[in-house]
């Protein structure tokens, strides 16, 4: 088992250096493959989070694709929102959350295939308050499920505040970093926290997260955004199999 989930972590870290996810859209369904139940898969899922968000968030900043200002407001309300979500989680059985990360994978599909390409576009600004609103909703929702949110918020960075994607992907890595801090913390008071298989999945995913960081600058936005798709109908695909054919 802990070999699996070294591999399980090399893969999920690479993905999220690459997407700017927190990883728990793939890693809970592919937890969960193992045998592992759904709450007990968020928990490591989180602990995964802490670890690659940090570490990709520096990475991106490194390299210059990762905007601070507004997300710090953004990352903030996430982190508050993180706390209240993880008692969420706590009040909901384990089938809702399934049919609840179910209708989160194909909204992400069906904002991402309807987001128009930015690449050269001006950000705009929002008030701080409608940018830490927006993260604690976000917060409260993802880290009841166990993934980072950026899966939301991308979408949300492209659609309206017109990111190019690149940065967007960034950004939302970093919003990661703030709601799993906090779901974490909160996780660990209530014990819903296996940190022996989360700690073998989290130290090998920073290898990974690297790897994918210096993918991302290394592909165009077209095929970054396919890429994205592809991932996440994969994901869609191994958690309906999961639910409904056992």
């Amino acid at each position: 088992m802990e070999l699996l989930l070294i591999l399980v972590g090399l893969l999920v870290g690479t993905l999220s250096g690459f997407f700017g996810i927190g990883g728990g859209m793939i890693l809970i369904p592919i937890l969960m493959l193992l045998g592992i139940d759904i709450k007990t898969a968020i928990g490591i899922s989180i602990i995964q989070m802490v670890f690659s968000s940090i570490y990709g968030s520096y990475l991106n900043y490194k390299k210059g694709s990762l905007i601070l200002g507004e997300g710090i407001w953004v990352g903030v309300g996430g982190f508050l929102g993180g706390f209240i979500g993880a008692y969420v989680s706590t009040l909901v059985s384990a089938k809702i959350l399934e049919y609840l990360f179910l209708s989160l994978l194909i909204f992400a599909l069906y904002r991402l295939f309807s987001s128009k390409e930015i690449d050269n576009r001006d950000v705009k600004s929002l008030h701080s308050m409608v940018l830490f609103s927006v993260g604690g909703m976000i917060g409260i929702f993802a880290i009841a499920l166990g993934v980072g949110g950026s899966i939301m918020l991308t979408p949300i960075l492209v659609g309206f505040l017109h990111y190019p994607i690149k940065k967007a992907v960034s950004a939302g890595l970093f919003f990661v970093a703030f709601s799993s801090i906090a779901g974490l913390i909160s996780h660990l008071s209530v014990g819903h926290i296996d940190l022996e298989k989360g700690l073998y999945v989290a130290i090998a995913s920073l290898v990974g997260v690297y790897g994918g960081v210096w993918l991302k600058e290394h592909v165009s936005s077209s095929k970054h955004k396919t890429y994205l798709l592809i991932m996440y109908g994969i994901a869609l695909l191994i958690l309906i199999k999961k639910m409904f054919l056992g």
